[in-house]
């Protein structure tokens, strides 16, 4: 609820106001206490309070109950017992619903909230991915070779054709980014066969959001963004990096403005202890990262957990707006941690403020909001206004009304699988193959062309020699003949002169000294 240009929070027990001034609500806030102690109703009465002030807010619905924001409140009994206790109706409360978009990570009970693996970014993606280091540099290494060859990674099919490739052509990358083993890069693909399992193609994907949509009112209020996290809490650290990729989006999207009347958006995250579990150093310095910076984008931040000590110190001290529901310790080391929760407030000389931390009920909170120039009030106890929409959460009916009404539903319905590294590579794959089915033919053909030629020479030096043999062998006839004829009239002539005997004996010794000398005469 709005009174005076601030969002009056609570009251303390001498009917004092307790509001926040919104011009120093982007330093963020937290907003912590055990379950049951009104975290969520604090919560809702915030996000009321910024919309009513026409700033737009964006909240994980985990319970689903947040989503009771559209609908207006109901005056039960006890709910006019607390108008009556707080004087609300002399200051303008009412009932009231409030504008409201539905979002959700796997498109079934909201307008499907999508990114694209680019987006995401290696750091966050192997965290989620539950990467070790070798894995999550060689993941950076993809994005790097991606960057370089202009390959659009949208979702999970491009990214895995990517490390397919690379695995293909390892030898190729090796000399300028180092080896990268096959098994290495086998073991992120199955990662990311096990995100798609748990909705990574869903998430992952065209059209992906444009968080200029969030900056939107209606009738003067702020857009309440509620992303429906029922099932996107079944995995921790999916939740988690999903909600961290969103500050980090706003944080580099958006322009600095500096010190503003009030903020551009402010952002609800709850179950904030998930963010921090078992982090590596590396993604923690990019939240602290963020949280330092954003609040000069005039983007706010409000942690919502059970314990102060789930946030790192670091983050910790950047949280400028404080309410602190009633904290239960039962060990030694509850009581510590709530000593050290109130050891963050500025001390109220009228009471004990670990002592009122660990006594206070449902809707009490001790609470400190900054004043004029960035100083924390002095803690104070006070009691949670009712918020002015419904406690509870809405009916399937209201739920498909409120996500088809919305102006953005056709924006973001139906995804869209444009033409990114999957397509590039499988035709540069295509274009490989029929290059390499082309060398391979004409490698065969050539080694047929070599065959043939071989085969050819061999039969030239058939022929050759088949010719040789049979000039050889006519040669022979010819000078048996020659030599027979010159036997003969050499006999003929030793038979005049021997008789008989003599014309015998010359012809055979004729023909034999014929074909010596002719044989001798034509040899080669």
């Amino acid at each position: 609820m709005v009174e005076e240009g601030k969002i009056w929070v609570a009251s303390d027990d001498a009917g004092r106001h307790i509001a926040l001034d919104p011009a120093l609500a982007n330093r963020h806030g937290l907003i912590a206490g055990a379950t049951g102690t009104g975290k969520t109703v604090t919560l809702k009465v915030l996000a009321e309070g910024f919309s009513s002030i026409g700033t737009p807010v964006f909240v994980a619905d985990v319970k689903g109950d947040i989503a009771g924001l559209v609908n207006p409140g109901t005056e039960t009994d006890d709910m006019k017992e607390r108008i009556d206790r707080f004087g609300l109706s002399e200051s303008g409360y009412s009932m009231s619903g409030f504008p409201v978009t539905i979002w959700d990570c796997f498109g079934e009970k909201g307008i499907p909230l999508r990114t694209t693996v680019s987006e995401m970014g290696p750091v966050l993606l192997s965290r989620l991915l539950g990467l070790n280091d070798l894995q999550t540099d060689i993941l950076s290494v993809a994005f790097k070779i991606a960057d370089e060859q202009n390959l659009l990674l949208v979702d999970i099919k491009d990214l895995k054709a990517l490390l397919n490739y690379i695995s293909e052509h390892n030898k190729e990358f090796e000399a300028d980014y180092g080896k990268m083993s096959p098994q290495s890069i086998a073991a992120i693909v199955r990662a990311l066969v096990a995100l798609s399992v748990a909705g990574g193609d869903t998430f992952f994907g065209e059209p992906a959001l444009s968080l200029s949509d969030w900056f939107t009112q209606s009738d003067g209020k702020g857009m309440i963004h509620v992303l429906d996290a029922s099932k996107l809490m079944n995995d921790g650290k999916l939740y988690s990096t999903f909600l961290l990729w969103m500050m980090s989006e706003l944080f580099e999207t958006l322009p600095e403005v500096g010190d503003q009347e009030k903020p551009k958006l402010v952002f609800f995250f709850d179950e904030a202890h998930l963010l921090f579990a078992d982090a590596p150093k590396a993604f923690l310095d990019k939240v602290e990262q963020v949280v330092k910076l954003i609040r000069s984008k005039g983007v706010g931040i409000y942690f919502c957990t059970q314990n102060p000590k789930d946030i790192p110190n670091g983050i910790l001290s950047q949280l400028g707006n404080k309410i602190q529901h009633g904290l239960r310790a039962y060990t030694p080391a509850d009581q510590k941690a709530v000593k050290a929760a109130a050891d963050s407030y500025r001390a109220n000389p009228d009471f004990d403020t670990a002592d009122t931390i660990m006594n206070l009920g449902t809707g009490e909170a001790v609470i400190s909001f900054l004043e004029e120039g960035g100083v924390p009030m002095m803690a104070s106890k006070g009691y949670v206004l009712p918020p002015q929409s419904s406690f509870g959460a809405i009916d399937e009916g209201k739920r498909n009304s409120v996500i088809t009404g919305s102006i953005l539903y056709s924006k973001y319905a139906n995804p869209v699988d444009p033409d990114s590294a999957f397509e590039f590579l499988e035709r540069r794959g295509l274009e490989e193959a029929a290059a390499a089915e082309a060398a391979a033919a004409e490698a065969e053909a050539a080694k047929q062309a070599e065959k043939e030629a071989k085969e050819a020479e061999k039969a030239a030096a058939k022929a050759a020699a088949a010719e040789e043999r049979r000039k050889k062998q006519a040669i022979n006839s010819v000078g048996n003949s020659v030599a027979g004829t010159v036997g003969r009239e050499a006999g003929k002539n030793l038979g005049k002169t021997f008789g008989k005997f003599g014309k015998t004996l010359g012809g055979n010794v004729g023909a034999s000294l014929g074909r010596g000398l002719f044989a001798t005469l034509f040899r080669r």
